[in-house]
């Protein structure tokens, strides 16, 4: 007998009723629903909500709100209870710590998110769970989570770093190829169709026979790389949609970027360390912009000349493709990095190096990591330009940038000179007369009471013709002299005599232990006070 729509409507209200008086008469502590948890198991942590999932098949897809949503719901929120109870439940438990004041955890949710979904997906067995290690700090340090954001494998209980990228695709890659998936097979031009889709950047082999030394040592590869997802084909025609130039015998590894220099082809002997060595000159795009998610794969890149484009995102729109050219020209050889000029967090660092902090025109740079030199491009930021630039950096005949202030206007009769780095050859290096320098910093603790002794020194012996007293603030001045300073304050006596062998006079002296150093090293006695103050 089928029910009319009044009587149907009654007896839902009257079930609504009867379930919400149930839960006012019983309401289960926190401790009986984890009790109800581990005698139902951890399924019902990761059960995604049904009735969403019907009403996408019946109203169609979902809003990208909608789905980042769900994809939240699949991540397990863990707390002081929970956290070593589903670590030891599961066979492989991926952690993400982090704190809600955290920029970068805050960049890192969604996309973690949307990894658990993708995993979920694929029925991948790993588990993604986040930890509020500011809100359970004992369950934080027992996982040895002690920073923000932390990622790590549990395994068996077993912890171990994340060593991938922080993008949705790269947090998958790494997580199925630590659980046993280092390679996708593709059997058919369907499959590559698919597989295209869903793949940005990919490492393709191909192969008559997935077995032999050459095929393990692709395997072997797959599973040492963090990063890029491998893919193995067979089917000619199959391999031809992941990588159009193949040739149709033998075997064959290429990388796959979704970018103008979409693809790149591996020509040497199939060997691990090489193939490997390949991948990271070639994983890159052209130009990469640079990211908190993506700056320590960046900074640990084998490619270790960089240059650096701090410009405004409107203006660098039509730098971009040119750069790209010039780029494509030094490929594998200089890596170019664009870095948002108005993004404080990322290119304040840079641009503080160089003495540009402030600057809001389009800066060019570059660092030789090998050699801890930078440089700086002092023309404008022209294509011609920063290829000329770029091509004298890989020649290594550039000149190590130093970083100055203003030249000051320095008083005759001022007592002590102030050095920038435009000045310091003339005043402590060419200078013929000895001198007395003083190196400090602002936030040297030191410094302030050291900086009065000095002047008391200077005005000591201010009748004295062939000393000069100077002081530089090595914060926001360099020198290829001043490489080796490291402690401030720093006091330094150069002798007229012999400059590029200054005598250091420790700061721990006594007033008058300095004027004795002082008195001793300049050269004209007979015009020299005493040391007496």
């Amino acid at each position: 007998m089928i029910l009319g729509k009044p009587i149907w409507r009654f007896a839902l209200l009257a079930l609504t009723i009867l379930l919400l008086l149930s839960l006012a008469i019983s309401e289960p502590t926190e401790k009986e629903i984890f009790d109800d948890e581990d005698s139902e198991g951890i399924e019902e942590l990761l059960a995604v909500d049904d009735e969403a999932e019907q009403e996408q098949e019946t109203h169609g897809k979902f809003s990208d709100a909608e789905v980042l949503t769900k994809a939240q719901r699949i991540v397990l929120e863990l707390n002081s209870d929970s956290a070593k109870r589903v670590i030891e439940q599961n066979e492989y438990v991926l952690v993400l710590g982090y704190a809600p004041w955290c920029a970068r955890s805050a960049e890192l949710m969604p996309q973690f998110a949307e990894a658990a979904n993708t995993l979920k997906a694929l029925g991948s067995s790993v588990v993604l769970a986040k930890l509020d290690a500011e809100r359970y700090p004992k369950a934080a340090s027992g996982l040895e989570i002690k920073g923000f954001p932390t990622l790590l494998l549990f395994v068996n209980g077993t912890s171990q770093a994340y060593t991938g990228g922080y993008s949705a695709e790269e947090i998958v890659i790494w997580a199925r190829k630590k659980t046993g998936v280092p390679v996708i097979r593709v059997n058919s031009v369907t499959e590559a169709e698919e597989f295209l889709k869903k793949h940005h950047m990919f490492a393709v082999g191909v192969f008559e026979k997935f077995e032999g030394p050459v095929y393990e040592e692709f395997v072997k590869t797959a599973t040492a790389d963090n990063e890029v997802q491998f893919v193995e084909v067979s089917n000619i025609e199959a391999a031809r949609v992941l990588y159009p130039d193949i040739e149709s015998s033998g075997f064959f590894l290429g990388i796959v970027k979704s970018e103008p220099e979409r693809y790149a082809g591996y020509e040497g002997a199939f060997e691990m360390e090489k193939l490997l060595q390949f991948l990271d000159h070639n994983k890159f795009p052209l130009v990469t912009k640079l990211t908190e998610l993506n700056s320590v794969r960046v900074y640990s890149s084998p490619i270790k000349l960089q240059l650096f484009v701090f410009a405004k995102a409107e203006d660098f729109k039509d730098l971009h493709e040119p750069l790209q050219d010039v780029a494509r020209k030094f490929k594998s050889k200089i890596m170019f990095i664009y870095i948002d000029i108005a993004d404080e967090n990322l290119a304040k660092p840079f641009l503080t190096l160089y003495g540009l902090e402030d600057s809001e025109d389009t800066v060019v740079a570059a660092f030789d990591n090998q050699i801890s030199s930078k440089y700086l491009l002092q023309t404008d930021a022209t294509p011609a330009n920063i290829e000329d630039f770029s091509s004298k950096f890989l020649q290594g005949s550039l000149s190590p940038y130093f970083k100055s202030q203003p030249v000051p206007d320095n008083q005759k009769e001022a007592s002590i000179q102030v050095v920038v780095g435009k000045t310091f050859d003339d005043i402590v290096l060419n200078s013929p007369k000895n001198v007395f320098l003083e190196v400090h910093t602002p936030w040297c603790i030191n410094c302030e009471t050291i900086s009065k002794q000095v002047e008391k020194l200077a005005n000591h012996f201010k009748d004295l013709n062939n000393l000069v007293f100077a002081r530089i603030d090595a914060s926001a001045n360099e020198h290829p002299k001043l490489q080796q300073v490291v402690d401030y304050p720093t006091l330094l006596f150069y002798p007229a005599s012999d400059k590029a062998n200054p005598i250091k006079v420790s700061a721990k002296s006594s007033l008058k232990n300095m004027a004795k150093v002082i008195s001793k090293h300049v050269r004209s006695s007979d015009d020299a006070p005493k040391d007496e103050l």
